[in-house]
């Protein structure tokens, strides 16, 4: 299938099941909120060799927040529900409690697995923590130096999805870049949905399975390398491509993972140079979901 002459293929991304928490951060302004999660999603692209994947979802409006100040929403995903409580604890209370005027609310709250995170980060005021209510939510009002952190009690969790993907085939790498930066941006639009690696692109794809190194948990995936087309045996890479990057899209459900894809495909494809959109899978082992690229284009 080829769609504005570019080369769509028959296969599919192959996703697997995931515990997922939506958080929301507000703060005085879009830049606090903005630094507050992007500390909180550090260290967050693969459970490969991170404690959890992590990323932003969108940024809101004064007018869709409890509080009325700007915020950004973000996902945490880990394996379990007990990592991920872990995780939750970490991030919020290391990097959104020490940025400068944010809150904490729960960007879940009718998920029927509830953290009582809130209640834990109130302990930081040492017994001087406060009850109050944002917009019907219950919060903790937890002195600091600049005034007050408040922090919804509880943060909401759900079974997610994790690696829906697809790559990106350029003759040349700024080519490949452009069309994976506005894959990326037209994904930010979207409701529900992350891409966790860094700035939303992932340029070293891995392959999983056994490897001869004992402290590497992945390498890389050499038949999609376009510098060592001519001497990898069953090269995926056609003459004349420069270039692949891979984004990769973890979602609160299915139907979040195919609008993302759908999304960042036709935003992709309408960038001159951009010759071919394929996905990653591993026959059907890795996961039980899978996205058809047919499907979704």
């Amino acid at each position: 299938m080829e769609i504005n002459g570019v080369e769509i293929e028959d296969t599919f991304a192959e996703a697997f099941p995931i515990k997922i928490a939506r958080v929301l951060i507000t703060a005085a302004t879009k830049r606090w909120a903005e630094i507050a999660a992007l500390e909180a999603t550090g260290f967050g692209t693969s459970v490969i060799m991170c404690p959890a994947e992590a990323g932003i979802e969108k940024f809101v409006g004064p007018d869709e927040t409890p509080d009325g100040r700007p915020g950004v929403y973000v996902q945490f995903c880990t394996f379990g529900y007990e990592s991920l409580e872990h995780q939750l604890l970490e991030r919020l209370g290391q990097c959104v409690l020490t940025a400068p005027t944010t809150a904490v609310f729960n960007g879940l709250p009718d998920a029927e697995k509830q953290f009582n995170v809130g209640f834990k980060l109130k302990f930081f005021g040492d017994g001087m923590e406060s009850e109050t209510e944002i917009d019907g939510r219950k919060m903790y009002s937890i002195p600091i130096m600049e005034g007050d952190f408040l922090v919804e009690e509880n943060i909401g969790a759900v079974a997610g999805i994790a690696g829906g993907n697809f790559f990106i085939f350029g003759d040349s790498q700024m080519t490949a870049l452009t069309a994976a930066e506005v894959a990326v941006d037209a994904i930010k639009d979207l409701e529900g949905t992350i891409t966790p690696f860094p700035g939303g692109i992932v340029a070293s794809g891995s392959k999983a399975g056994f490897n001869n190194y004992k402290f590497m948990k992945a390498t890389a995936n050499e038949k999609f390398c376009p510098s060592i087309r001519d001497k990898v045996e069953g090269t995926e890479i056609p003459e004349g491509v420069k270039a692949v990057y891979e984004l990769v899209i973890n979602g609160l459900d299915e139907d979040a993972i195919q609008k993302a894809m759908k999304a960042g495909i036709e935003a992709a494809i309408a960038v001159p140079g951009v010759s071919k959109i394929t996905a990653g899978n591993y026959g059907g082992k890795l996961g039980k979901y899978q996205f058809h690229l047919k499907d979704i284009c």
